[in-house]
This record gives structure tokens, C-alpha cells and sequence, in this order.
């Protein structure tokens, strides 16, 4: 499995929006400086991540975007679905039940099912919140004497 541009911006974007939760709706103009990431690609990312009650936008002067609830609610694997469409290693995992005519034949299912138990338990056990507290504790730690 590998994550594209797109999965990995987003979760840029929302960890950005996640960090200045605090101040309002952020243009994206300022999300996209921040990142280093292509205003143009954000606007492409945004229809995506509106469809699902991610994102609260308001338009005009004081526009923008925030988070619709507290970083918290929202886990990588949640993000990283809504960008890739699957986090399954295989394609017969796509769907449950499996609709491989071989499933119940095939020996190298319960690898693959091992596989992605093991990617999604992890994605969807981290949050935005986790990570920027994860952030915040590596930046704690980190003097000059």
C-alpha cells in the first residue's frame, strides 16, 4: 500500500487546521504557505474533505476553513479513507465479505486480512490531536543549554 500525494496532504491540511484551531478560520492561502503545498492542489483536496463534515467553511472577508469538531474526533485512517478510497493491502479486501470466487481456497488471505487488521488498528488508533501532541512533547524536550 502506498499513500498518494493526495491522502498526504490532506493530513497535512488538517493537522495545519488542527494546530490554529484556535484562531478562527484559516484562509488557505496561509494553510498552503505553511505547508509548502500548492494552494491549487488544496482546492482540490477541499471537495473531498467537505463531502464528509470534515471541514466548517465560511466565505468573505474573515473566509476560510476549520475543523468541524475538535482534533480528537478525527483519526488518520478516517483522513487517509476519504483520500485513497481503501486502506486494504489487496484488492479482494476491498469489499466485506471478501467477493473472491478463491476466498475460501486461498492460502494467502489470512496474511492479507493480518495485514490490513494491523494498518487500520493502527491508522484509526491515531489522531490529529495525538499527533500534535506528539509534536508538542518532542518540541518540550528539545534545549540548548
Amino acid at each position: 500500500m502506498k499513500i498518494s500525494t493526495k491522502g498526504r496532504y490532506a493530513l497535512r491540511m488538517l493537522l495545519d487546521l488542527a494546530e490554529h484551531k484556535n484562531d478562527g478560520y484559516i484562509a488557505l492561502k496561509d494553510i498552503a504557505a505553511r505547508q509548502n503545498i500548492s494552494k491549487k492542489y488544496l482546492e482540490q483536496i477541499i471537495p473531498i474533505l467537505n463531502r464528509s463534515d470534515i471541514l466548517s467553511a465560511n466565505r468573505g472577508y474573515q473566509g476560510g476553513y476549520r475543523l468541524a469538531k475538535s482534533p480528537e474526533h478525527y483519526t488518520v485512517g478516517q483522513i487517509l479513507r476519504l483520500t485513497e478510497g481503501s486502506l486494504a493491502p489487496v484488492a479482494c479486501l476491498e469489499h466485506d465479505p471478501v467477493e473472491c470466487d478463491r476466498a475460501d481456497d486461498c492460502i494467502t488471505l489470512p496474511v492479507w486480512k493480518g495485514l490490513h487488521k494491523a494498518i487500520t488498528d493502527y491508522l484509526d488508533g491515531i489522531t490529529l490531536q495525538d499527533i500534535l501532541d506528539s509534536q508538542a512533547e518532542r518540541y518540550a524536550n528539545d534545549y540548548i543549554i
